[in-house]
Protein backbone atom coordinates (compact mmCIF):
# COMPACT_ATOMS: atom_id res chain seq x y z
CA UNK A 1 0.00 0.00 0.00
CA UNK A 2 1.17 3.51 -0.73
CA UNK A 3 -0.05 6.75 0.79
CA UNK A 4 0.59 9.79 -1.38
CA UNK A 5 1.21 13.26 -0.05
CA UNK A 6 -0.98 15.97 -1.54
CA UNK A 7 0.50 17.54 -4.64
CA UNK A 8 0.27 21.33 -5.04
CA UNK A 9 -2.87 22.77 -6.63
CA UNK A 10 -2.13 24.07 -10.13
CA UNK A 11 -3.92 26.69 -12.20
CA UNK A 12 -4.96 25.34 -15.58
CA UNK A 13 -3.45 27.10 -18.63
CA UNK A 14 -5.27 29.94 -20.46
CA UNK A 15 -4.67 28.19 -23.79
CA UNK A 16 -7.23 25.55 -22.75
CA UNK A 17 -9.42 27.39 -20.22
CA UNK A 18 -11.30 30.68 -19.91
CA UNK A 19 -11.25 32.16 -16.41
CA UNK A 20 -9.76 30.72 -13.25
CA UNK A 21 -9.67 26.92 -13.10
CA UNK A 22 -7.68 24.94 -10.53
CA UNK A 23 -6.67 21.27 -10.56
CA UNK A 24 -5.62 18.80 -7.88
CA UNK A 25 -4.28 15.52 -9.25
CA UNK A 26 -5.71 12.54 -7.39
CA UNK A 27 -4.62 9.46 -9.33
CA UNK A 28 -2.45 8.63 -12.33
CA UNK A 29 -1.11 5.40 -13.83
CA UNK A 30 1.61 3.79 -11.70
CA UNK A 31 2.31 0.55 -13.51
CA UNK A 32 2.26 -0.78 -17.05
CA UNK A 33 -1.26 -1.42 -18.28
CA UNK A 34 -2.86 1.17 -16.02
CA UNK A 35 -4.63 4.09 -17.73
CA UNK A 36 -6.82 5.81 -15.12
CA UNK A 37 -6.35 9.51 -14.36
CA UNK A 38 -8.52 11.28 -11.77
CA UNK A 39 -8.39 14.96 -10.89
CA UNK A 40 -10.45 17.35 -8.78
CA UNK A 41 -11.13 20.46 -10.86
CA UNK A 42 -12.57 23.72 -9.53
CA UNK A 43 -14.03 26.35 -11.86
CA UNK A 44 -14.60 29.85 -10.54
CA UNK A 45 -17.84 31.60 -11.67
CA UNK A 46 -17.84 32.03 -15.46
CA UNK A 47 -14.79 29.80 -15.98
CA UNK A 48 -14.86 26.99 -18.52
CA UNK A 49 -12.79 24.66 -20.65
CA UNK A 50 -12.15 25.17 -24.34
CA UNK A 51 -13.90 22.77 -26.70
CA UNK A 52 -12.21 19.38 -26.44
CA UNK A 53 -12.67 15.63 -26.80
CA UNK A 54 -11.13 12.54 -25.22
CA UNK A 55 -9.78 9.53 -27.09
CA UNK A 56 -11.30 7.06 -24.61
CA UNK A 57 -14.14 9.17 -23.21
CA UNK A 58 -14.50 11.04 -19.94
CA UNK A 59 -16.57 10.74 -16.78
CA UNK A 60 -17.32 13.83 -14.68
CA UNK A 61 -18.80 13.59 -11.19
CA UNK A 62 -20.09 16.93 -9.88
CA UNK A 63 -19.15 17.37 -6.23
CA UNK A 64 -20.07 21.00 -5.49
CA UNK A 65 -21.56 24.13 -7.03
CA UNK A 66 -23.49 24.47 -10.28
CA UNK A 67 -21.99 23.63 -13.66
CA UNK A 68 -22.69 23.78 -17.36
CA UNK A 69 -21.80 21.25 -20.05
CA UNK A 70 -22.09 22.16 -23.72
CA UNK A 71 -22.25 19.99 -26.83
CA UNK A 72 -21.69 20.76 -30.50
CA UNK A 73 -25.41 20.46 -31.25
CA UNK A 74 -25.92 23.63 -29.18
CA UNK A 75 -27.25 22.04 -26.00
CA UNK A 76 -26.04 23.41 -22.69
CA UNK A 77 -27.12 21.42 -19.66
CA UNK A 78 -26.97 22.47 -16.02
CA UNK A 79 -25.39 19.97 -13.62
CA UNK A 80 -25.47 19.83 -9.83
CA UNK A 81 -23.76 17.87 -7.04
CA UNK A 82 -24.22 14.11 -7.18
CA UNK A 83 -24.73 13.94 -10.94
CA UNK A 84 -22.32 11.92 -13.09
CA UNK A 85 -21.89 12.70 -16.77
CA UNK A 86 -20.23 10.43 -19.32
CA UNK A 87 -18.90 11.83 -22.60
CA UNK A 88 -18.11 9.09 -25.15
CA UNK A 89 -14.81 8.90 -27.06
CA UNK A 90 -14.38 11.65 -29.62
CA UNK A 91 -17.43 13.73 -28.58
CA UNK A 92 -16.53 17.42 -28.61
CA UNK A 93 -17.78 19.25 -25.52
CA UNK A 94 -16.94 21.85 -22.89
CA UNK A 95 -17.71 22.21 -19.18
CA UNK A 96 -17.45 24.86 -16.54
CA UNK A 97 -19.19 26.94 -13.90
CA UNK A 98 -22.30 29.07 -14.27
CA UNK A 99 -21.82 32.85 -14.35
CA UNK A 100 -22.91 33.15 -10.70
CA UNK A 101 -21.62 29.98 -9.02
CA UNK A 102 -18.43 28.01 -8.91
CA UNK A 103 -18.38 24.31 -9.80
CA UNK A 104 -16.19 21.43 -8.69
CA UNK A 105 -16.01 18.01 -10.30
CA UNK A 106 -13.95 14.88 -10.34
CA UNK A 107 -12.67 14.27 -13.86
CA UNK A 108 -11.92 10.65 -14.74
CA UNK A 109 -10.27 9.61 -17.99
CA UNK A 110 -8.19 6.79 -19.36
CA UNK A 111 -4.97 7.74 -21.11
CA UNK A 112 -4.67 6.84 -24.78
CA UNK A 113 -1.89 4.62 -26.12
CA UNK A 114 -0.15 7.87 -27.03
CA UNK A 115 -0.71 10.12 -23.98
CA UNK A 116 -0.62 13.22 -26.22
CA UNK A 117 -3.84 11.95 -27.86
CA UNK A 118 -5.74 11.51 -24.57
CA UNK A 119 -7.35 14.97 -24.76
CA UNK A 120 -7.65 16.90 -28.02
CA UNK A 121 -7.93 20.62 -27.29
CA UNK A 122 -9.79 22.81 -29.75
CA UNK A 123 -10.91 26.46 -29.90
CA UNK A 124 -12.17 28.46 -26.96
CA UNK A 125 -15.90 28.49 -26.22
CA UNK A 126 -17.32 31.85 -27.32
CA UNK A 127 -19.34 33.97 -24.91
CA UNK A 128 -22.37 33.35 -27.14
CA UNK A 129 -21.94 29.55 -26.91
CA UNK A 130 -21.46 29.81 -23.14
CA UNK A 131 -24.59 31.94 -22.59
CA UNK A 132 -26.91 29.43 -24.30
Amino acid sequence: MEIDTKKPTVKNPPEQFTGDVYLDMIAAPRAEGQRMVVAKVRFMPGARTAWHSHALGQTLHITDGVGLIGTRDGRVIEVTPGQTIYTPPGEEHWHGATPDDYMEHLAMIDTADNPADTTIWLEHVSDEEYRR
